[in-house]
């Protein structure tokens, strides 16, 4: 019996597990009986059932991420087959966008978009295409190397120009319809590559941010205002400060800080951290002596600790105009 009739196909595995083996013997008998064709006749005409493949990007070989989708994928698309469904199984590459520019830059040995400029647009397009073109062969290779079953011989390509034309035609049916605004919106901009980016494309990374507390003497009492920032590079410029006016602040008195042995001061924070501010200064002992709310603090003048250094307040349009943000908490 041929061992192209399937009859081994459950047969067992050897003691010695040869996935090499095993999988060419896999391929080896798709091959032969055209098992992904015949699979897709055999459903031709049913009902019909329509797979849009989310296309990704031809920056690289396939990874770990891109090969668990399609096996994900892949797994569905069978199970609606299984059901007799007429499965359209297209597959799509994303041949446009940073990342593929950014990968070809690095190929160029290019550092900033003015050797992009020098090397010429066009050239530089042509290479993105050449490199986009280079890869699909490569992830098409990967994927069905992974088994996926798709129609391998027909994916969609963005960079194709009926696909263009169609996002195009799309766009201006919306714009007929009256679904299109024109406005502004703050967007996320890469600095390198001076281009916008979404927001899917931005790396985050969580580190320790180093800050510092700084003391404002005060000028019409005694004590002084303890602010916390984590850009002590703005104390310069920096001209008022501002409280929440429903939120509780205390003056604390502490003595054996940072000064000499024996030494009182006082300091003025928002209640909600005073512990915290007080560990900082190094109290031996201490003690809130007032509270009060944000409200009864606005009127009140400090010191410049920089006064000496920052020169005189600047006499220009626009000078003098101040900023506060919401999302700053105790």
């Amino acid at each position: 019996m041929s061992s192209h009739d399937g009859s081994d196909r459950f047969g067992a595995v050897d003691d010695q597990y040869d996935p090499h083996e095993i999988e060419d013997r896999v391929f080896e008998y798709w091959d032969a009986v055209d098992a992904y064709e015949r699979t897709v006749q055999h459903r031709a005409g049913n009902e019909r059932f329509y797979f849009l493949d989310g296309p990704p990007y031809t920056s690289g070989s396939a990874h770990m991420g891109t090969t668990w989708n399609k096996t994900l994928k892949d797994a569905y698309i069978r199970y609606h087959r299984m059901c007799g469904y007429d499965v359209y199984d297209r597959p799509g590459y994303d041949m446009h966008g940073l990342p593929i520019e950014t990968r070809v830059e690095e190929r160029l040995g290019f550092d900033s978009k003015k050797d992009i400029l020098e090397y010429g647009e066009d050239n530089f397009i042509e290479a993105c295409k050449e490199f986009a073109d280079e890869q699909l062969a490569g992830l098409q290779s990967d994927f069905q190397d992974f088994g996926v079953w798709m129609d391998w011989d027909d994916p969609y390509k963005t960079v194709a120009p009926e696909y263009m034309e169609a996002a195009w035609w799309g766009f201006k049916q919306a714009h007929e319809r009256g679904l299109v605004e024109k406005g502004q919106r703050a967007i996320s901009q890469c600095p390198r590559c001076e281009t916008a980016i979404a927001n899917n494309e931005v790396e985050r990374e969580e580190i320790p941010a180093p800050s510092i507390y700084v003391r404002l003497p005060l000028s019409d009492r005694e004590g002084s205002l303890v602010i916390w920032t984590t850009t002590p590079w703005t104390i310069v410029a920096n001209t008022f400060v501002a409280v929440d006016a429903d939120l509780t602040y205390v003056a604390l008195e502490g003595t054996n800080g940072h000064g000499a042995e024996g030494e009182t001061e006082r300091i003025y924070v928002a209640g909600a951290v005073a512990e915290a501010v007080a560990e900082w200064a190094g109290y031996d002992e201490w003690e809130v002596i007032e509270e009060l709310s944000g409200a009864e603090m606005v009127g009140w003048t400090y010191e410049h600790p920089l006064q000496a250094e920052v020169p005189d307040f600047p006499d220009f349009e626009g000078a003098g105009e101040v900023y506060t943000a919401e999302y700053v908490e105790a």
